[in-house]
C-alpha cells in the first residue's frame, strides 16, 4: 500500500501498509478472537460463541470510515469496535453476541493492537538494519587505507581514514540497534486487565485469560496489566530517538562530503532519484535528505511521548490516547532513516583521489600538528608552537607548502632535518591509530551481534 502523499517522505511502503486502517483494525480484531478462543478453552464463553467471533474478526467486513467517525465520538476505539463486531456476530450467531469482548475493557484492546503492530514493524527495521550493517562493513574495510581530511569544527584537520569514518557510523548505529531490539523486548506484553486492571470480571480464571491471550498471540504475558505503565514503551520510543539520531549523523557528514566544494562521496543515482526541477546537473543527496528529515521529528515526538506518562491512577485520561500517532509516526521516521541509509551506503560512490585531492589542497597546514610535536620535543612545545604559527600563516599567504616554508627556516631545518622535512606532509605517516581503532569498533560490532543470536 502506498503511504498518503504527505506521508510519502516519511515512511517506507511496508510501514505504510503496516500502519494502515485496515492492517490496524485487524490488530484490534486479532485481540478479541484471541480473547475468545482463550476464555473458550477455559470455559468461560462456549466453543460456538468463540468460532463465530473469529469468523468475524476480518478488517474488510467492516465499515472503516463509519468505525473512523464512531470512535472519535466515543474517544477510545474499543467501543466502537466491541459494538461493531457485537452486530457481526449477531448477524450469523445470535446467542454468539454476548460474549464479544468478555470481561475486556477498550483499552485492552487498543493496547494489544498497537503491540502486535509494533511486533510486526520489527523485522521490517531490522531487514533494513541488517542491510545497512554489511553495506557499512564493506565500506569499512575497502577503504580503510583510503585517507582523507579529518574535519574538526568544519574546519581541515589531520588526516583519518574513510574506513575509521564508516567503522565509527556502524558502531553508532549498531549500538543503537541492539538498544531497539531489548526495548522490543521488553515491550512485546499483551494487556489484558479488565475494568481496573484486575480481570474481577473473569473471577479466579482471570491470569488463565491473560496468559492464553497471549499465547495466541504470540506475545509476552507481563506480571501484571500495564494501564498507566507506560515505561516499556518509553523505552521503544526512546531507543528509536536514539537510532534516528545516529543515522541522521551519518546523513549529515555524507551529505556535507557530498557537497560541489568537497565531491569526496556521491549517492548512488538512478532514474527519479536526486535530480531537480529546475537545475539538470544536480545530484542530490536524498536519501541523507530523507534520514535528517526524519531525525528532526523523532526528538520531539520522544519529548511528547514521555511527557505523556504521568497517568493517572488505574485508568488515565488524555495520556494514552496521545500515543497511537506518536508512536506510528516514530516507528515509521525510524525505518524510513534505516531504508534510505541503507540504500545511500550500498550504491555510495567514494572519490579516494578526490580525497586525497582535498589534502593537497591544505599545502600542508593540518601537518602542522605533527611538526609541533616533532619540534617540541627539542625546543619545548610552547617555542615549536610559535614557530609552526608562523610558519602555518607564511604558507597560507604565499600559498606554498607549510613543509617548504619550514625548511627554509634555519632553527626548524636544523632540528628536524631534510629527511623528516621531506615526508612531514605524507597522510600515511600521521594517521596514529585510525585502523586500529576501526579495528575495534569492527570487532566490537561482531561481539554485539554474536550476542543477540546466540
Amino acid at each position: 500500500m502506498p503511504a498518503s502523499l504527505i506521508d510519502s517522505l516519511a515512511t517506507t511502503p511496508p510501514l505504510a501498509e503496516l500502519f494502515s486502517d485496515r492492517s490496524v483494525l485487524q490488530a484490534m480484531l486479532d485481540f478479541e478472537a484471541a480473547l475468545a478462543r482463550a476464555e473458550a478453552r477455559l470455559g468461560l464463553v462456549p466453543q460456538s460463541a468463540a468460532d463465530a467471533i473469529a469468523v468475524a474478526a476480518k478488517a474488510e467486513a467492516f465499515d472503516l470510515a463509519t468505525l473512523s467517525h464512531d470512535i472519535l465520538r466515543a474517544g477510545t476505539p474499543g467501543i466502537p469496535l466491541a459494538k461493531a463486531l457485537t452486530e457481526k456476530v449477531r448477524a450469523s450467531n445470535p446467542d454468539a453476541a454476548g460474549y464479544v469482548h468478555w470481561g475486556a475493557t477498550s483499552q485492552d484492546v487498543a493496547d494489544t493492537a498497537l503491540i502486535l503492530l509494533l511486533k510486526r514493524a520489527q523485522p521490517v527495521l531490522q531487514n533494513d538494519i541488517d542491510h545497512l550493517d554489511q553495506a557499512l562493513r564493506n565500506l569499512a574495510d575497502q577503504h580503510a587505507k583510503t585517507v582523507m581530511l579529518g574535519r574538526t569544527l568544519m574546519q581541515a584537520a589531520p588526516p583519518v581514514t574513510f574506513g575509521l569514518k564508516a567503522a565509527g557510523w556502524l558502531a553508532a548505529i549498531l549500538r543503537g540497534s541492539n538498544h531497539l531490539k531489548t526495548s522490543f523486548a521488553g515491550a512485546l506484553v499483551v494487556q489484558c486487565g479488565g475494568a481496573s486492571g484486575t480481570l474481577a470480571s473473569l473471577g479466579a480464571k482471570g491470569v488463565s485469560v491473560a496468559r492464553g491471550v497471549a499465547e495466541e498471540l504470540g506475545l509476552g504475558l507481563p506480571e501484571a496489566p500495564w494501564h498507566t505503565h507506560r515505561d516499556r514503551l518509553a523505552a521503544l520510543v526512546c531507543a528509536c530517538g536514539v537510532l534516528t539520531g545516529s543515522l541522521g549523523k551519518m546523513a549529515r557528514d555524507i551529505s556535507l562530503l557530498s557537497q560541489n566544494e568537497i565531491t569526496e562521496v556521491a549517492e548512488p543515482g538512478g532514474k527519479g532519484r536526486g535530480g531537480s526541477s529546475t537545475m539538470p546537473h544536480k545530484r542530490n543527496p536524498i536519501g541523507c535528505a530523507l534520514a535528517l528529515a526524519a531525525a528532526t521529528r523523532v526528538p520531539g515526538l520522544v519529548a511528547t511521548f514521555l511527557s505523556g506518562m504521568m497517568q493517572e491512577n488505574e485508568r488515565g485520561v488524555g495520556g494514552w490516547q496521545a500515543e497511537w500517532p506518536v508512536i506510528k509516526v516514530v516507528v515509521e521516521a525510524t525505518g524510513v532513516a534505516v531504508a534510505s541509509m541503507a540504500e545511500v551506503a550500498e550504491g555510495l560512490n567514494v572519490d579516494a583521489r578526490k580525497m586525497r585531492d582535498n589534502i593537497e589542497a591544505t599545502q600542508g597546514t593540518i601537518f602542522a600538528e605533527r611538526a609541533v610535536m616533532l619540534l617540541g620535543e627539542k625546543l619545548g612545545r610552547d617555542a615549536a608552537h610559535q614557530l609552526l604559527e608562523e610558519a602555518t600563516k607564511q604558507s597560507t599567504a604565499q600559498k606554498r607548502h607549510l613543509a617548504e616554508v619550514l625548511g627554509e627556516m634555519p632553527k626548524v631545518k636544523e632540528q628536524l632535518g631534510v629527511g623528516l622535512l621531506r615526508d612531514l606532509e605524507i597522510p600515511e605517516q600521521y594517521l596514529g591509530s585510525a585502523d586500529e581503532f576501526r579495528k575495534c569498533l569492527l570487532s566490537a560490532s561482531d561481539k554485539d551481534a554474536e550476542q543477540e543470536n546466540a
